[in-house]
């Protein structure tokens, strides 16, 4: 059985201004990859905030087995604007006490497996949207993290850039031993089960889960799989989950 890497054990968050989000559990295990979907409001980015460390709950426990051990890729790609992809993704290396020489070229060997490699001296202004995510998931990984968050990171691209950011993905955690955990809030049902083993729908009335599906097949993905059937029918049982997860007043 894979090792727990982390957990969100009956957690609540309470806000002033809106309903408390929760309790919500959520168990990963070392090498997981799991979507979260669920309707605008439902706490999909607060789990990952809680996941980082970034956000402490009103209630409950979040469990790590790995502390600082966990990288976050955002909705937009947060680069440096003053410095070039190498810099920027030999950052977090760097902040580590890694030197200088060696983190430029772990930043180096982490873009060209993103497909930057002769992209290394670009400033992010020189680079197209999928190419700024992309020096963003090199940062992400470079560091070589236990569980990595992702929060809608590709949302602005075209199609087929997502796709093949999401093939990327699946690649770099397929090379990896041991392999990391990895949760991707989404609100596209196609993405999330193209992307992940499982998918966990948040009701968007308190942010309870109120499914959890394993998907079919397995990762990374043949390149004839989004015709199988049962592709078809994993996205369309998903989206009735995420129909029912609507608060009443939206649905």
């Amino acid at each position: 059985m894979a090792e727990i890497i982390a957990a969100l054990e009956g957690v609540v968050v309470r806000y002033p201004d809106r309903a408390p989000i929760g309790p919500l559990d959520l168990s990963l295990a070392q090498g997981d990859i799991v979507a979260l979907v669920g309707p605008s409001g439902a706490g999909k980015s607060t789990a990952l905030r809680l996941l980082a460390g970034l956000e402490t709950p009103s209630e409950g426990h979040v469990r790590t087995t790995s502390p600082g051990r966990t990288a976050f890729v955002f909705q937009s790609p947060t680069l440096m604007p003053w410095a070039d992809a190498r810099a920027n993704v030999a950052l977090p290396l760097e902040l580590a006490g890694v030197p200088e020489a060696e983190a430029r070229e772990r930043a180096a060997a982490a873009l060209t497996s993103v497909g930057l490699g002769a992209s290394l001296a670009s400033r992010p202004r020189q680079l197209s949207g999928g190419m700024a995510m992309r020096a963003s998931l090199a940062r992400a990984v470079v560091t070589e993290p236990d569980l990595l968050l992702l929060d809608e990171p590709f949302a602005a691209l075209d199609s087929v850039t997502r796709r093949r950011l999401i093939e990327d993905l699946h690649r770099l955690w397929a090379d990896r031993s041991p392999r990391p955990a990895i949760v991707f809030v989404t609100h596209d049902v196609e993405e999330a089960v193209y992307l992940a083993q499982r998918t966990v729908v948040l009701s968007g009335s308190d942010g309870r889960v109120t499914r959890a599906r394993p998907t079919p097949g397995s990762i990374p993905r043949p390149a004839d799989w989004r015709a199988d059937p049962a592709c078809h029918t994993a996205v369309e049982t998903l989206a009735a989950d995420l129909a029912a997860a609507m608060p009443e007043a939206a649905a």
